[in-house]
């Protein structure tokens, strides 16, 4: 089954995209990020192995909240192609704010190699439309990044790699929060005005972590520093709003909301969320291979495998982001607690 079918976090995308456009179908979107939001670029990466076109991806996925169109993965497209001017994702599984994040995936596109690959279609657009134009469509586009879990799950987080064994907690995540900026201004320069950063979940609760617990549970800790990441990152966009004129850098916080799933499936028609649906090896690798045993009733499983959502749970989250992510003014950035 094609990448494009793979369980995304897509109509999570297309429902912040709403907050931005009063004609969602005249909506132009760049996307950045990992697995969460890949359409299909490590398809293209012959030795990649952060690769989930396997055949159980994608086995229930649909998009249709809005009239718009998931943007085609940018290795699909050659170079002139006229896709280019309707938006493009460039996300890619196994991807990180540092470059050597998913180093052990061989093949993946950091996010500095995703915008120099944006810098190629502007380049692109401006053989196209001429530079007053291409600025245009720019300046008005949507930039949906999403980024950073794989900085701890396939970074800081195994002990094998230098990161976690070089770095404390308390320079490791200003190592990550300074080379955001630096990537977040480059895409400014390029021409990005709106740009919606999508935060980091409850990583210490996902199966590929709760299996390090001797009890199974979430691990307090990670939890602890992935709130700690969320408000600097936070901290980051207002600064960014106002050293930047016309900028638009907007926070999107999935924590609470992907906690609240976690914790309370049964509210939401869950029974596990512990565990993943598909009997995955969570000590090497963690996806779903073809040989791998799926459960009977997937829609009971907030988990599919031991990194990512099922699609029936990401249905849940679209909507919650649809009906509340902007309905509320930004609130004061959370802070760490126990």
């Amino acid at each position: 089954m094609e990448m494009q079918k793979l369980v995304l976090a897509v109509l999570i995308v297309a429902a912040t995209a709403a907050s931005f456009a009063s004609a969602a179908s005249s909506l132009v979107t760049f996307v950045f990020g990992d697995s969460l939001t890949e359409v299909g670029n490590n398809k293209y990466l012959q030795y990649s192995l952060a690769r989930s076109d396997y055949p159980w991806y994608g086995i229930d996925y649909s998009a249709q909240k809005l009239g718009v169109a998931s943007p085609p993965p940018y290795l699909s497209l050659s170079k002139n192609d006229d896709a280019l001017l309707k938006g493009v994702n460039y996300a890619s599984g196994g991807a990180g704010i540092l470059n050597e994040t998913g180093l052990y995936f061989i093949q993946r596109l950091s996010f500095d190699d995703q915008i120099d690959c944006f810098r190629k279609t502007k380049e692109a657009i401006k053989a196209k439309m001429g530079d007053v134009a291409a600025n245009k469509l720019c300046n008005k586009a949507l930039y949906f990044v999403g980024i950073g879990s794989n900085d701890y799950v396939n970074n800081f987080l195994q002990p094998f790699l230098a990161d976690g064994q070089q770095y404390t907690h308390d320079e490791f995540v200003e190592f990550l929060i300074s080379t955001l900026d630096q990537q977040l201004t480059r895409l400014y320069q390029l021409g990005a005005r709106k740009i919606v950063f999508h935060g980091l979940g409850p990583l210490g609760c996902i199966p590929s972590q709760r299996v390090k617990s001797k009890t199974g549970q979430c691990l307090k800790r990670v939890n602890e520093w992935v709130l700690e990441f969320n408000s600097k990152v936070q901290n980051l966009l207002i600064t960014m709003n106002n050293r930047f004129p016309n900028a638009r850098l907007t926070f999107a916080d999935s924590y609470p909301h992907v906690l609240d799933l976690i914790t309370n499936p049964t509210a939401y028609g869950f029974k596990v969320s512990n565990t993943s649906c598909c009997n995955v090896d969570t000590q090497l690798g963690g996806l779903c291979l073809p040989n791998s045993k799926v459960c009977k009733n997937r829609r009971e499983y907030v988990f599919w495998d031991a990194f990512h959502p099922s699609d029936a749970a990401n249905a849940v989250l679209a909507q919650k982001f649809f009906t509340t992510l902007f309905s509320n003014p930004p609130s004061i950035p959370p802070q760490p607690s126990p």
